[in-house]
């Protein structure tokens, strides 16, 4: 045997959505220690950075509802003692700072040494595989992102026109299949309100046929949605046929030019019954259609890990064709409450004025902390996965609960910490109640779940 990477056996951590605002290295708990010597035990640690890394001058503000999020970038040397080393830029944060945060994120990125993908110049670079070299072998990483504003994404080259700076997209498509009585009614609300004949102005001016479709008998496109008529209600998701294409003709790719291959999806959006039940995120359990069927391709294509992340809250565990999903790995660094400026249009949104502050603005969208991500402990206890394989098999998978300081103050909260107790339980208990669907057996050993392959 020549190289060590012949050998098959290879180590990798999985972690979540990563808002990192405040250092890291100074500090000293067991737990914290512990953490992040387990991160940098693995070959490859990966984590979904969460944000635009920048300095308050580079780039301009875009249009979001969220939370403008910037990552310092002296603070990627503090990532880097954590012992993360691979990431995906594809987030619904990307854009937060237009073209010019995601040229200054890249920027950034490259200059600390971290490999990084779902983000680029243009739409090729942001698609393309990111690479690092461990001595186990290559690890190549594909990353997408389903939550983006449609001027997020990156635009193609052109002989004629550079390409536009953005995201790696994985649109999708929702359907809403309702019985003859409603689908009879929006008919009704369409015809009466002037949309069909909107429509009908739109198909004689400038745009495409597929941009304005022409409406069939058993279905309708009202307000954006898709409407079909069916015998019952159900609601179905499917991916944008170009951009699953496209990942997928890069993930073939990147199997031809690594020895292990990640595919990451950032997603908010939700499927299955709890989609009709839920009264808060934190109970909602399944995610869309669209993100499985797109897994089990990524996996049939080449990939030897599905990660997604985007709810910031634990999900189900599936083992495909011996291969591991992670539906969501959920939050792992989650420090949006100590960003250190906001644009103006955020604090309009809460009829704040030119005076007002980053927590004045920050107290005034939670009622205080009444609602929002710090009202509810899901947000706050979480996980990461080890991924051990061996002879190019996955073996183990374990996972670690994180505990990220629900109710405790803003300057402390949201730095992860390896969990005990009660918050470890929760944590295993909820993973593997939502991965018995998939038919996924997880036991708890002395407070870290163990999937045995």
């Amino acid at each position: 045997m020549l190289y060590e990477a012949e050998k098959g056996d290879f180590t990798i951590a999985l972690a979540g959505d990563c808002m990192l605002t405040r250092k890291l290295s100074v500090f000293k708990e067991e737990r914290f220690l512990s953490l992040a010597e387990t991160l940098r035990s693995a070959d490859a640690a990966f984590a979904n950075l969460e944000g635009t890394v920048h300095s308050w001058d580079e780039g301009t503000p875009g249009i979001t509802q969220g939370t403008f999020m910037t990552t310092d970038p002296k603070l990627l040397e503090d990532l880097k003692w954590f012992g993360i080393n691979l990431v995906s830029c594809a987030n619904n944060h990307a854009f937060d700072y237009g073209e010019g945060g995601v040229l200054a994120n890249l920027r950034h990125l490259d200059e600390a040494g971290l490999a990084h993908a779902g983000t680029g110049k243009n739409l090729a670079e942001a698609r393309a595989p990111a690479y690092l070299d461990t001595p186990n072998g290559r690890v190549a990483l594909v990353a997408a992102t389903a939550a983006f504003r449609p001027w997020n994404q990156a635009g193609e080259q052109r002989p004629d026109l550079r390409g536009r700076p953005g995201i790696n997209p994985l649109a999708f498509q929702t359907t809403y299949r309702v019985d003859a009585a409603a689908f009879e009614q929006l008919q009704r609300i369409s015809r009466e309100l002037g949309f069909e004949m909107g429509k009908e102005r739109n198909r004689k001016h400038f745009y495409s046929s597929k941009e304005i479709p022409d409406d069939k008998a058993a279905e309708l496109v009202l307000l954006g949605n898709r409407y079909v008529l069916d015998k019952a209600f159900s609601i179905s998701t499917q991916a944008n046929q170009r951009d699953r294409e496209d990942n997928v003709r890069w993930i073939r790719e990147a199997r031809r030019q690594a020895d292990w291959v990640v595919v990451s999806v950032h997603c908010h959006e939700f499927g299955g019954k709890s989609l009709l039940t839920a009264r808060s995120r934190g109970d909602l359990e399944e995610t869309a259609d669209f993100v499985t069927t797109f897994a089990h391709q990524a996996i049939d294509t080449g990939a030897d890990i599905f990660v997604g992340h985007g709810s910031h809250f634990p999900m189900g565990i599936e083992i495909y064709q011996g291969k591991p999903i992670f539906y969501s790995v959920g939050n792992f660094v989650f420090q949006n409450e100590t960003v250190g400026f906001f644009p103006a249009d955020a604090y309009e949104r809460f009829d704040l004025d030119l005076k007002a502050t980053p927590s004045d603005f920050l107290d005034a969208r939670t009622s205080g902390g009444k609602k929002g991500h710090p009202s509810e402990p899901a947000y706050w206890e979480n996980m990461f996965a080890i991924c051990k394989f061996n002879e190019k098999k996955l073996k183990e998978i374990k996972i670690f609960p994180i505990d990220q300081g629900f109710g405790r103050p803003r300057p402390q909260r949201g730095r992860p910490l390896l969990a005990e107790g009660e918050v470890a339980s929760r944590v295993i208990d909820r993973v593997t109640r939502l991965s018995q669907r998939y038919g996924t057996k997880i036991s708890n050993r002395d407070g870290v779940g163990v999937i045995e392959l």
